[in-house]
């Protein structure tokens, strides 16, 4: 998160794989207006709510109950400041996710976790970061214009 530093302030933050929320919710914290959370899972999404609900920020975000994919689907370019995704490793959830932003950015910063030994589609401009086995790929709309 602290890659993104000045991009949270004011901006509109999308959560994919929200899980507890803890990526959004960091987002909130650090200045994000608004955080949207989109998990389908129903025990995980008791768990978000019940996070957002101790964190007294109802106000501030948008729970969907739904599959990511699903969800992008209906979503246009720049529909969000910042995307935030920590997928479950070793599916390739990561790199259908990056495909999916490559073919409509629905954000201006897209920020996706993933195992370290699974190979994304980035363009030359983004930015790695590698924390052990996990690795943080940082893809910006402009990035893609650039290609």
């Amino acid at each position: 998160m602290n890659a993104l530093g000045p991009e949270l302030d004011g901006a509109s933050v999308l959560d994919l794989f929200a899980g507890s929320g803890a990526l959004g919710l960091e987002a909130l914290s650090r200045g994000a207006r608004h955080a949207t959370f989109v998990e389908r899972s129903s025990r995980l999404l008791g768990c978000l709510r019940a996070n957002v609900a101790a964190l007294e920020a109802t106000e501030l975000v948008t729970i969907v109950a739904a599959d990511v994919f699903a969800y992008l689907d209906g979503l246009g370019p720049g529909a969000f400041d910042i995307a935030v995704a920590d997928p479950p490793y070793g599916g390739g959830l990561a790199a259908r996710l990056v495909e999916s932003y490559r073919r409509s950015p629905f954000a201006r910063i897209l920020s996706v976790e993933h195992g370290s030994d699974e190979a994304l589609a980035s363009p030359s401009g983004a930015l790695e970061r590698r924390y052990g086995d996990t690795m943080v790929t940082f893809i910006a709309a402009s990035d893609l214009e650039e290609e």
